[in-house]
């Protein structure tokens, strides 16, 4: 496996077909959710600043998409970073890939000192909460909504990072 940072010919295909896949046959979503996750996804891929924010695809050794996940820090200073785009591919599931994902993302927020990072899901994605909650991340909002065509329980999580310790002697005192 590796994993990429670098735009390719077909990334916004691959990451919006496994999302409309997956949330077509899990969940019943449809055509409202796959052109929201099409429009924001491609708006962010159009105003990414590599500097600040982070697309990162899993792919296997034949090229074959295995998962993704973003950070979409254009208001990090005010709400936070925001944890995008993250999914992992069916044949993937329980290897391990989801942390990787997680952990890397996270370890670029770090490396950029952002402070807060919060992302938005539902209740029963189950594996998913498990994975944000061992980082750290804290159910910060809930609501009963119907934005994709069937009831569900929104939520947001956020996760605080503490600032970097220094070790410099002259800072210590």
């Amino acid at each position: 496996m590796r994993f990429d940072h670098e735009y390719y010919p077909g990334i916004i295909a691959d990451i919006l077909g496994t999302h409309a896949r997956y949330y077509a046959q899990a969940w019943s979503f449809g055509m409202k959710f796959e052109a929201k996750v099409a429009a924001d996804l491609a708006g962010f891929v159009l105003n990414m600043n590599r500097d600040r924010d982070l697309l990162l695809v899993a792919k296997r050794p034949d090229e074959r998409f295995l998962g993704s996940i973003a950070i979409d820090s254009i208001d990090h200073a005010g709400r936070g970073a925001h944890l995008r785009w993250f999914i992992v591919a069916p044949e993937a599931q329980r290897t391990g890939l989801g942390k990787q994902l997680l952990d890397r993302a996270l370890g670029f927020c770090r490396e950029r000192d952002y402070r807060r990072i919060y992302l938005y899901t539902f209740a029963g994605l189950d594996s998913a909460r498990r994975l944000y909650e061992q980082a750290g991340f804290k159910l910060t909002e809930e609501q009963d909504a119907n934005t994709w065509g069937r009831a569900m329980r929104e939520q947001r999580f956020d996760l605080e990072l503490p600032p970097e310790e220094t070790t410099d002697s002259a800072a210590i005192g």
